[in-house]
């Protein structure tokens, strides 16, 4: 079929082909159509429009198709493609808006861990120079202090003082109560001095080399730690502050002493203590044994302190194999919330049993925190990772507060223990804690409450009125 020419109209065109035939109209309405969807401008649709009016004017003509429902159709496809087009602009602005948020995001987050990378190296840092001070400083006085010399008069390996080239400034007495060999003197020095247990602790190792045998000086000073007059007291002597406070001081002078031979060669080592020294201490020990015997484990809470004496007194007097292991490992859940734990088990030569120790204290009700403490001494946390362990501490004593229908104390201890915890060993990435401080003043204010509650209103009482003035009558 002839197709119209370039600048022909349309309407001349299908005019030229109308022959009368009813299939050749309907094949021109077909081209109408074709044309219809190649070009859909208004001016097309105006000429298609004329077209189709002139084909219908014709009686003769009987089509199929109404304009109304050609012209419906394509408006409907503009309004669709419309529509469409609509959409994908609105999908496209959502993406962007998603894609500049998502990139915001990752550049507070990356501006963040830059952030705590910095702190945890300055951290890093503050801890090694300190550490390097540290052993700088143990270096310095160990290397200006002069051994103590073992003479061969000395049948029990007693030591004298040959030269203490550190003068104990801080304490002068300090020496000529360790030279005299004073047991109750240097007990009654260290309680009046208490407050300063740091600068003590520096300067009895140092003192103890004035005295002729400073091992049986200390064994001499564990005399009052059972008293021979009374029962020992339960409950770590609590009831008796002075009982509390020679135990305390016992404990310390022995750990002093270990100070001290830790700084010695094996000879000196040997002339302090010797088999006499040994014979001694293991003998206090086994005295001591019936005694601890009756301490209850789970009463103890970890912060055992005859416990921690007898430990300490193996320890000291290197006489830990007299002794079963054994039995020394059920002691140590007994001591396990005290500072010198880690130490101790070192000194024991219980390193190697530790991973046993944490899971029988963790075990027990309450102990979390003493097995993370541990875990991160011996470098255990693998095995007891710190954060869970937090947390279940936490969940049981938030267990234990709601099954009962009152404030419990348990509950904001254990929440202070978890944040001092939680600073210590720098576990603030992994759990923070403001939660937690939000959590002790809420616990706080409920107790504080609960306190102001069952106090006692005092009675008011009445104010006297005041004298009343006297009115007289004047008379007129």
């Amino acid at each position: 079929m002839e197709m119209p020419l370039q600048g022909r109209s349309m309407h001349g065109w299908l005019r030229s082909q109308d022959n009368g035939d009813t299939t050749t109209r309907d094949k021109h309405a077909w081209i109408l159509v074709q044309l219809l969807h190649s070009d859909s401008t208004s001016s097309k649709i105006q000429q298609l429009q004329k077209a189709f009016a002139e084909l219908e004017s014709q009686r003769a003509v009987t089509l199929n198709l109404k304009w109304q429902e050609l012209e419906e159709h394509f408006h409907g496809l503009e309004r669709s493609l419309k529509r469409r087009f609509h959409e994908l602009e609105d999908q496209e602005k959502e993406y962007e808006t998603k894609t500049r948020k998502a990139q915001e995001l990752l550049e507070k987050k990356k501006a963040a861990v830059e952030a705590k990378e910095k702190a945890s190296l300055e951290r890093l840092q503050n801890k090694r120079d300190s550490a390097v001070f540290a052993i700088n400083s143990a270096l310095d006085k160990y290397n200006n202090n002069n051994a103590p010399i073992i003479t061969d008069n000395n049948p029990d390996g007693t030591v004298q003082e040959a030269e203490i080239s550190h003068e104990v400034k801080a304490y002068p007495e300090l020496l000529k109560l360790c030279k005299d060999m004073d047991s109750t003197g240097l007990h009654k020095f260290v309680s009046d001095n208490r407050k300063n247990l740091t600068s003590l602790k520096e300067d009895i190792p140092l003192a103890f080399k004035a005295a002729a045998n400073p091992a049986t000086l200390v064994l001499d000073s564990l005399e009052g730690f059972y008293p021979i007059e009374s029962s020992p007291p339960p409950s770590d002597g609590k009831k008796d502050t002075n009982l509390l406070g020679t135990r305390r001081t016992c404990v310390m002078l022995m750990e002093c002493l270990s100070i001290l031979l830790s700084r010695l060669d094996r000879s000196s080592l040997a002339g302090i203590l010797s088999e006499n020294v040994k014979r001694r201490a293991k003998a206090i020990a086994g005295g001591w044994n019936p005694l601890r015997e009756g301490l209850d484990i789970d009463a103890c809470n970890g912060n055992s302190l005859e416990a921690h004496a007898f430990l300490q007194l193996l320890a000291s007097f290197a006489v830990v194999k007299e002794f079963k292991e054994d039995e020394l490992l059920k002691l140590i859940p007994m001591v396990s919330g005290r500072r010198q734990a880690a130490e101790l088990c070192r000194s024991l030569g219980l390193s190697e049993k530790m991973s046993g120790l944490l899971s029988y204290i963790f075990s027990k009700s309450g102990r979390h925190i003493d097995a993370v403490n541990l875990a991160f001494a011996f470098e255990l946390t693998e095995q007891f990772p710190p954060v869970e362990l937090l947390k279940s501490y936490l969940t049981e004593a938030k267990r234990s507060s709601s099954q009962q229908d009152e404030f419990n104390e348990r509950e904001l201890t254990g929440v202070k223990a978890v944040v001092k915890c939680v600073e210590e060993h720098n576990l603030e990435e992994q759990y923070p804690v403001e939660p937690l401080h939000k959590r002790i003043l809420e616990l706080e204010k409920v107790k504080a409450e609960k306190k102001k509650a069952t106090e006692p209103t005092k009675p008011q009482t009445k104010r006297p009125r005041g004298a009343q003035p006297r009115v007289t009558e004047v008379a007129a």
